[in-house]
């Protein structure tokens, strides 16, 4: 059971106060704060292994050693074959535009591509570009508008039509909160031979990640979305990645994860990577114990990971049952998500609303002059928040718990947002 007390005791930024007033960082789906053990790395390495890569001198070894480390530390976290299937970068969204280049490479005009109505840009943007450049078809995987999950039938139905070559999909969506099957979406897709790029940006931070049975081709998250530094990572299967084509110097390697991580990586942002994992595989060791039962093939590192977001995702639970109750009892509120609590194992805790005849930014302006951040507007889930019909009225209130949030803290926002309308 996860010590609340002990963990935000980790994070040096929750106890930050601007003219007396204690900051509630509901802002999370944009970003996380950190625990000591990313600014303890980060430090660390730009201190004492401040050098680049592939030198025979003290610091480039020692520095080669940390960023081997992360690898290995993100293969476990994401249950990967080997840690060079692990690509770091700048962001997803610079990942998979780098990436889509390459799968470019091996479609031909007249292909078809498949994208959600669902997903962050992130994972829309870079495969447009694509197809317009190639002569693509794309075809659009909508949710439904009640129950805000996909349609199995109309995915069946887009595969049905033939020639689908990849289809792009996510794991979580930042916006209405839902998680997807993905396995189930993977298997269907696969059965046509299509490539399957899964976003999970929105999921690794709230449960445990798992790629070999999730049985996909590719998925990229973010560390500063699960409490680590900017940086972006990508695990592609180690076949796939050998038999694309980067787009890179001549003199990089022409093996991954070299030859996709492009020029001179954020050598610091990779250690407070390793950080974040450090601090995720203490909870697992020291909170998670009851949780290893469900992961007794994994090896230990990976086993305390995985057990720890397990008791990261069973709090969380928490979290959603008392932000949702107390946004129904909220006049003029319409939650635009899975909103019954027999269903919340199907979502994260990021949860969006709006307020008839209110502007959401306005609520969020609000909520920060109590200092509780939250965000507002469509979020770059464009595509979600146009199928809403709610772009021109401004999108909408987006609150984003995540563990080291407390009860407390949903409960005056909650009392706050009484006054907001």
């Amino acid at each position: 059971m996860l010590d609340i007390n002990k963990i935000r005791e980790q994070f040096p930024a929750l106890s930050l106060k601007d003219n007396g007033k204690q900051r509630i960082y509901l802002d999370n789906p944009g970003g996380t704060q950190v625990p000591i053990q990313v600014l303890d790395r980060m430090e660390k390495y730009l201190i004492h292994t401040n050098a680049n890569h592939g030198g025979p001198f003290r610091t480039s070894i020692e520095s080669d050693e940390v960023l081997d480390e992360a690898h290995k530390a993100m293969a476990d976290l994401l249950n990967a074959n080997s840690s060079d299937e692990i690509i770091f970068g700048a962001n997803m969204t610079s990942l998979t535009f780098s990436v889509s280049r390459s799968i470019g490479r091996i479609l031909k005009p007249g292909d078809s591509i498949l994208l959600t109505r669902m997903d962050h840009d992130g994972n829309i943007g870079p495969w447009l570009h694509l197809a317009e450049d190639l002569g693509l078809n794309v075809k659009w995987l909508k949710f439904d508008l009640d129950s805000y999950e996909y349609d199995f039938n109309e995915a069946e139905k887009i595969i049905n039509e033939g020639d689908l070559k990849l289809a792009a999909i996510n794991y979580a969506s930042n916006c209405l909160g839902t998680i997807n099957n993905v396995k189930a979406l993977t298997e269907l897709f696969q059965k046509k031979g299509a490539i399957v790029f899964v976003d999970a940006v929105q999921y690794v931070p709230h449960g445990p990640t798992n790629v070999q049975d999730l049985g996909c081709d590719f998925l990229v998250c973010s560390p500063y979305k699960f409490f680590g530094p900017h940086q972006g990572v990508l695990w592609g299967k180690a076949e796939l990645l050998e038999k694309l084509e980067a787009y890179k110097v001549r003199p990089a390697d022409n093996f991954a994860p070299g030859k996709f991580e492009t020029g001179t990586q954020l050598h610091e942002g990779q250690a407070g990577t390793l950080g974040v994992l450090e601090y995720l595989n203490w909870i697992g060791d020291d909170m998670a114990y009851e949780y290893h039962m469900y992961f007794s093939e994994l090896n230990d590192r990976s086993k305390n990971l995985h057990a720890a977001m397990y008791a990261i995702q069973e709090y969380e639970k928490t979290l959603s049952n008392r932000l949702v109750s107390g946004l129904k009892n909220l006049k003029g509120v319409t939650i635009r998500g899975i909103s019954n609590k027999n269903d919340f194992s199907r979502r994260v805790p990021t949860v969006s609303f709006t307020v008839e005849n209110k502007n959401p930014e306005e609520i969020t302006i609000k909520l920060a002059k109590n200092n509780i951040f939250v965000w507002h507007g469509h979020n770059y889930a464009l595509e979600a928040v146009k199928l809403m019909g709610l772009e021109d009225s401004g999108g909408v209130v987006r609150i984003g718990p995540v563990h080291y949030n407390t009860l407390e803290e949903i409960d005056l926002t909650l009392e706050v947002l009484k006054t907001c309308w």
